[in-house]
């Protein structure tokens, strides 16, 4: 059986037109969350006795249409099925389910960042060790170092007394001779004075 041209033109303008509402009502949703514990039965109209579609589970997200009727309201649920469902499910704020997977996600990213600032410490210490360890060693160069300044002062101070004992005891042997001389020349010459005379 083939159709006439009119009558498919009329079934193209149809299925086009059910296209475009489709795509218009989910450009024209809400972001929703189902807030049951138990999964909620949906329906193909907003009432008990619309045909059973399935079921939501809690938590899901879904797309409110904004279209609500006996106390029914219109989503687009998580498998992309337009569907019904009472109204008392709806919420537009996330579930426990959905809360506690963002506080698990941050949790996680909480753990990687304590984990890299641990990380971070961990080489901070390592590096204030390692200038600690320089510097007890700097400390002890710089005990030895002045204690072999004061043994260098040390041994300068006993040499400069040495020196002057030195200067000292030779000035003195210089004194004594000069002594022995002033008194021991004075007698030679007069001797010899005496024994020239003696030999006219």
């Amino acid at each position: 059986m083939t159709l006439s041209k009119p009558v498919l033109t009329f079934l193209l303008l149809i299925i086009s037109s059910s296209i475009y509402l489709q795509t218009n009502a989910q450009a024209n949703t809400t972001q929703g969350y189902i807030s049951d514990e138990l999964p909620i039965f949906v329906h193909s109209g907003p009432g008990k006795n619309y045909r059973i579609l399935g079921t939501v589970t809690s938590g899901s997200e879904i797309q409110i249409t904004g279209n609500s009727r006996d106390d029914y309201s219109e989503v687009i649920d998580d498998k992309e099925r337009t569907v019904w469902l009472e109204s008392k499910y709806v919420s537009s704020e996330p579930g426990l389910r959905v809360i506690i997977a963002q506080l698990n996600s941050k949790l996680a990213d909480l753990e990687g960042n304590s984990s890299s600032i641990s990380e971070s410490l961990l080489r901070a210490n390592k590096k204030v060790d390692q200038y600690n360890s320089e510097k007890t060693q700097l400390n002890n160069e710089i005990s030895s170092l002045n204690k072999t300044l004061s043994e260098v002062s040390l041994k300068l101070k006993d040499q400069d007394t040495s020196i002057k004992k030195e200067w000292f005891f030779n000035g003195a042997i210089v004194l004594c001779i000069g002594l022995v001389l002033g008194l021991v020349l004075p007698r030679l010459s007069s001797s010899k004075k005496s024994n020239m005379g003696s030999w006219k």
